[in-house]
């Protein structure tokens, strides 16, 4: 694989002329350079009035590689040829380079350029570009790959102090200036026209490298993006200043990708910061982040992400349920973030496209979630954390400062288990978690807030007017049918199915378990009717259910799948492992169930007649009247449920088993059962 490298522009504030002597002190050896060993001229010679000067010199250098690969290799020195061509009229100095050991099975080329800068002749620019195929080195491909990466990224580091040091040696010997090349007709003046920077060779680098050292922004610019020209270079001190420190390498990433878009992309090209954020989420592998930047940026043209604040109408539910906003900074003055979780009914607010248009604001450093509890356990909530999660992530990389969970209970580490799998690794490391009040104490939220802003419900003085959400009314609720005609809604049949319940003919679900301690994990809502929920367990597969041969239709209740057959007997054939429990319509139940036994769970749920509770046993005309009603012989839910591997849950098992619920207004009940070590919550 060839190994590229492309140099940002360096700029040094002195005349080109000036730079000249200091470039060939370095001659014929130098002293900054230990590799560098030594060098002869092979080759010289100048055009008839002196402007252009060619010189050719072989380079002798010695690499920084174990003697053994030396010994293999046979040579002690790797020798180079560079060519050098000084224009004198245009001002310009092109240095070619390329190896002359091992030419037939490495090949190395660099270019390097001092030109005039474009906005001031009295400052010189220098830019430079490698590459390095090794097509076969003794069997040390990826080895030699390594050193050479190594050895030129620390020569690119020295570049700039070689040339500054024998800059300042000039000054000290009294050369601050060294007059221009002048025609040999006219060597007594300087032209205007020879003052003026040649076009053919000035290339236009970003304003903010010129004279004031600020960046240039276009204010009609969206947040992330900005229109370049293909000419736009960046300077080395605009990204050191704006940007950070990165190695030559990463320097090299990020030019490397800047062109790529100006070539490929139509379109406004992303800010540099922007695409800076790709690289570092793929550990600078520019072909993992040219591909990542790629597809943001299809998602972004699809989604008009760029328009959405333009046309992105909140909606009512949001403003009053929805628990999160932007509070202050933190210490580095970045954006913080809180979303108060806890008062959340995030079963009822389904946010995805509202998160979307937050985090195309300006990126949030710090995002604090506070009050986790067990109904966060809501499988399909997770599903909904996790495409959040997965959007930001795949378009947003890298914007991400801390994440601070607070007050989190003792289920957290379930949740967690579920959850971090599936997070980016480097996301992964800026979460920190909190029990109890244990934010307040060292390394809580002080080292991270100023105490002033620190919000009121978490013991701090400030006023907060994030909302503090509530429970969603179940009158804006969707009904079933609602849900199931929406084909884009994140409640569709491919989380959610709706099933049927029928006096005398219950619905029920097989679940094959292979691996004791594994968690059968459910969520239901009751939309029509009261239904009673049970779990059994049997070690035989049932049989499935056969048909009225005699009349060749169905027997009752063939709408539903009877698993459990009549002839089995309960405490023989199959066993009841969870407590039934009565849900009543209107209310949606999740919970858990560890199992002790491999074998086939069935989850059932029948049919409950509130007349059967009755203190009487005579029927009243309401009941007579309601039972000649097939509409009151029907129930419907809407259920999910899923199977988690014990391997993933080792560890936060007596989590699960001890967490009880705590939701305050948000939980109105709680049925567990320890015997069976499940959980469940129903909620109204």
């Amino acid at each position: 694989m060839v190994q590229e490298y492309q140099s940002p522009v360096r700029v040094y504030k002195h005349p080109f002329e000036l730079i000249m002597a200091a470039y060939v002190r370095r001659f014929p050896k130098c002293s900054l350079i230990p590799v560098f060993v030594d060098s002869e001229i092979i080759s010289q010679s100048e055009n008839e009035d002196r402007s252009v000067l060619v010189t050719e010199r072989r380079c002798t250098i010695d690499i920084d590689a174990p003697r053994l690969l030396k010994r293999i290799a046979g040579v002690d020195y790797l020798y180079f040829i560079q060519k050098n061509t000084l224009n004198r009229r245009e001002r310009t100095l092109r240095i070619e380079v390329h190896n002359e050991t091992f030419s037939n099975r490495v090949i190395v080329r660099e270019c390097c350029n001092y030109t005039v800068h474009p906005e001031n002749e009295d400052w010189t620019c220098f830019e430079q570009t490698a590459s390095l195929d090794i097509k076969s080195f003794f069997g040390f491909e990826s080895t030699a790959e390594k050193i050479a990466m190594k050895q030129y990224a620390a020569s690119i580091k020295k570049g700039k102090e070689i040339i500054e040091y024998y800059l300042k040696e000039l000054q000290e010997e009294g050369v601050t200036y060294i007059p221009r090349w002048t025609p040999p007709h006219d060597s007594g003046a300087v032209t205007s026209k020879a003052r003026l920077p040649p076009s053919s060779t000035a290339r236009t680098i970003p304003r903010h490298s010129a004279r004031d050292g600020l960046p240039y922004k276009d204010p009609a610019s969206p947040p992330e993006l900005m229109s370049t020209s293909p000419d736009d270079k960046l300077d080395a001190d605009y990204i050191r200043r704006y940007l950070g420190d990165l190695t030559p390498l990463q320097e090299s990433c990020l030019i490397r990708l800047r062109q790529w878009l100006q070539e490929t992309h139509k379109g406004k090209i992303p800010k540099d910061q922007h695409v800076l954020r790709f690289l570092r989420a793929r550990d600078f592998n520019l072909d993992k982040a040219r591909e990542f930047l790629w597809q943001s940026l299809t998602w972004r043209k699809q989604h008009q992400v760029d328009f959405l604040l333009d046309t992105f109408e909140r909606p009512q539910l949001l403003q009053d349920y929805y628990t999160g906003g932007w509070h202050h900074h933190d210490r580095d003055g970045r954006p913080l973030y809180i979303l108060r979780l806890g008062q959340m009914d995030t079963k009822a607010v389904i946010f995805i496209d509202y998160i979307c248009c937050c985090i195309n604001t300006p990126a949030f450093s710090v995002q604090l979630s506070e009050g986790l509890n067990m109904r966060h356990l809501w499988r399909p909530g997770i599903k909904a954390l996790l495409r959040i999660i997965e959007v930001i992530e795949a378009n947003y990389p890298e914007t991400l400062g801390r994440l601070l969970i607070l007050r989190a209970p003792r289920v957290f580490p379930v949740v967690w288990t579920l959850v971090s799998p599936l997070i980016d690794e480097n996301t992964r490391k800026k979460f920190l978690v909190y029990a109890g009040n244990d934010y307040q104490g060292p390394g809580g939220l002080l080292d991270y807030i100023d105490r002033e802003i620190i919000p009121d419900f978490l013991r701090g003085e400030c006023m907060c007017d994030i909302p503090e959400g509530g429970t969603v009314p179940k009158s804006l609720y969707r009904t079933a049918e609602e849900l199931e005609s929406e084909e884009n809604c994140l409640l569709t049949d491919s989380i959610y199915k709706s099933a049927s319940i029928f006096k005398g003919a219950p619905y029920e679900m097989l679940i094959e378990i292979t691996e004791a301690s594994s968690v059968i994990t459910w969520d239901f809502d009751v939309s029509k009717g009261d239904v009673i929920f049970n779990i059994y367990h049997s070690k035989r597969a049932p049989q499935p259910p056969k048909k009225d041969t005699a009349h060749g239709i169905a027997s009752l209740g063939a709408a539903n799948a009877q698993l459990i057959d009549r002839s089995w007997v309960l405490g023989q054939d199959y066993s009841l492992v969870e407590k039934a429990f009565i849900c009543r319509e209107g209310e949606s139940v999740q919970g858990s169930h560890i199992t002790r036994w491999p074998g086939f769970y069935i989850l059932q749920w029948r049919f409950h007649s509130s007349t059967a509770s009755t203190a009487s046993s005579l029927p009243r005309v309401d009941d007579v009247l309601a039972s000649l009603q097939v509409s009151s012989h029907k129930c419907k839910i809407m259920y999910y449920t899923e199977v988690l591997s014990s391997h993933d849950f080792r560890g936060s098992m007596s989590s699960l088993e001890s967490c009880q619920s705590g939701f305050s207004q948000l939980s109105a009940a709680t049925t567990s059962s320890g015997q069976s070590q499940a959980s469940s919550t129903v909620s109204r």
